[in-house]
């Protein structure tokens, strides 16, 4: 329906039907708020989406965001979704080639395994210690920390007194991890293993003084209180469906089409003007919840701009006709890509790649990682696919800042690409290439997406799939209590862009919709 239709001023607009707007959407409308989401596109889901981008091909891939770990179980509860989360069986393998013979590091399969697993690697249980005792602190973090994420902002010394853990406080929130890192492994491989969750679309070296890479770290440990990254069964599609169904459910309007192009608010009312096929619009609304990014917040109101943060990474989709056998014979393929498989991403190797990505070249070895989803959850590809033994792969590339494409985004795409498949290459025993699928215009079942095809596909300033640096999950001077407010008193950053934002968790959509409610009801 037309945004205007029914109502002409609602107590919440939305603008941008992500998946952290309609979580807003939908706990507002619960409340008995009137609410409207505008949402520039012909479908709701943002970046967390499921598409079919192979033609012909009975296959709906989770196109950008794939994996699920940070949204709040009380949000599902709270909301009533019908969706389903997996527990991937096994974390992570990573091959290496050592003594002249190919091996590698499998985690995950139980403790026993695991354990074996180190030993088979490195010849001793030394790792193996270290790994228990330091994933044993950060599980104990996680308990602590990841339900403060659907509270208002402690203070740094509240949550310090929170986590209660001196140690972990220092290794995480106070000193680069890389110090933590060397201090607690040698072995460069488990070494690269560890840092890498610090790297995840951030461009930052193990010992960088902003400790951007610690805080990336955090995020990825603290999900759901364990730090478990789980499939959404169905795609990340069937994850926003759910949402955008439960905000319907509830009463919530979302009329998609319509591009929210300006907001003037005079701290107690608002009038967002609305674009649409047919022409211009406005409607007015007590409060306006932006789920976009900074930089979209400040072009809607008038205001400066802050400096969009550089996107880092390199986004794969491919589907396969088989999954490529190991040079690692020990390792059964289905094992070692239904977790996290890490390629190029010794701890030597993830420096390196820092160093030449941030002197302006292409990593010579590009370090990326890669999981399959449809081994956890086939129910992405069609009867006939699964049938016929296809799979699917994600990869997701580190260290490749968007100034390495600004010369030329195609060719720089694709030299980076085959350099990145050719360090996969050589740990298989066949060549990818041979393991592609074909469309129906019989060309391979691949697509490739840097930073600065998300800056055009999904409007993320730099391409920066955080939507900026993330921030500490405390209150920080100008975060207000919830962490989503602006200088305008009613309208709220809902985004990625809020401080405890980034990633697949609606955790800024339930603040924003707390600090709407919490508001009305003084």
């Amino acid at each position: 329906m037309r945004a205007h239709e029914g109502h002409g001023t609602y107590d919440a607009v939305i603008v941008g039907g992500g998946h952290n707007g309609l979580v807003a959407a939908a706990y507002l409308a619960r409340a008995g708020r009137s609410v409207l989401v505008l949402e520039r596109l012909d479908h709701t889901g943002g970046a967390a989406v499921s598409t079919r981008p192979f033609a012909g091909v009975d296959a709906r891939l989770s196109r950008y965001s794939y994996l699920v770990s940070l949204l709040p179980r009380k949000i599902v509860q709270d909301l009533g979704l019908d969706v389903r989360l997996r527990t991937r069986t096994i974390s992570s393998y990573t091959p290496v080639e050592r003594g002249g013979r190919p091996t590698g590091l499998l985690v995950g399969g139980g403790e026993e395994r695991t354990r074996e697993a180190f030993a088979r690697l490195t010849g001793s249980d030394r790792e193996w210690e270290a790994w228990q005792r330091f994933y044993g602190m950060t599980g104990r973090l996680a308990r602590r920390v990841f339900p403060t994420l659907t509270e208002p902002l402690p203070t740094r010394e509240e949550l310090r007194r929170r986590v209660d853990d001196e140690e972990a406080w220092r290794i995480l929130f106070e000193e680069p991890l890389g110090v933590a890192v060397e201090d607690r492994f040698a072995d460069d491989l488990v070494r690269g293993v560890v840092l890498t969750d610090a790297l995840i679309g951030t461009f930052a070296d193990a010992h960088d003084p902003s400790l951007a890479q610690n805080r990336c770290f955090l995020y990825h440990v603290i999900g759901g209180g364990t730090g478990d990254w789980d499939v959404p069964v169905g795609g990340m599609g069937a994850l926003t469906d759910a949402l955008a169904a439960a905000a319907r459910r509830a009463g919530a309007v979302i009329a998609t089409g319509h591009e929210a192009v300006r907001v003037v608010s005079d701290g107690r009312a608002a009038e967002i003007t609305y674009r649409t096929r047919d022409g211009e619009g406005t409607v007015g609304a007590r409060h306006v919840l932006v789920n976009a990014s900074p930089q979209a917040l400040a072009a809607l109101t008038g205001e400066e701009p802050p400096e969009p943060a550089e996107g880092a990474q390199l986004k794969v989709n491919m589907l396969l006709k088989r999954l490529p056998r190991l040079r690692d014979t020990a390792v059964d393929p289905r094992e070692a890509f239904a977790g996290t498989f890490h390629i190029a991403e010794g701890y030597r190797q993830l420096a390196d790649a820092h160093v030449r990505a941030a002197a302006g070249e292409l990593p010579a070895a590009p370090p990326s990682e890669i999981y399959c989803h449809s081994l956890t959850d086939p129910t992405i590809l069609g009867p006939g696919l699964v049938e016929q033994g296809y799979q699917t792969l994600t990869l997701f590339g580190l260290h490749t800042p968007a100034r390495l494409f600004a010369r030329d985004n195609d060719a720089v795409r694709e030299e980076l690409l085959k350099s990145t498949l050719a360090q996969l290459d050589a740990h298989l025993a066949e060549p990818l290439a041979d393991c592609l699928a074909t469309d129906a215009d019989g060309r391979p079942c691949i697509e490739a997406k840097t930073p600065l095809d998300l800056e055009r596909d999904l409007r993320l300033p730099g391409g920066n799939i955080f939507h900026r640096a993330l921030s500490w999950p405390y209150a920080q001077e100008g975060t207000g209590r919830w962490g989503v407010e602006t200088r305008h008193a009613n309208v709220l950053l809902c985004g990625a862009g809020a401080v405890r934002g980034g990633g697949v968790s609606g955790v800024p959509g339930h603040n924003a919709a707390m600090a709407v409610l919490e508001e009305r009801d003084d």
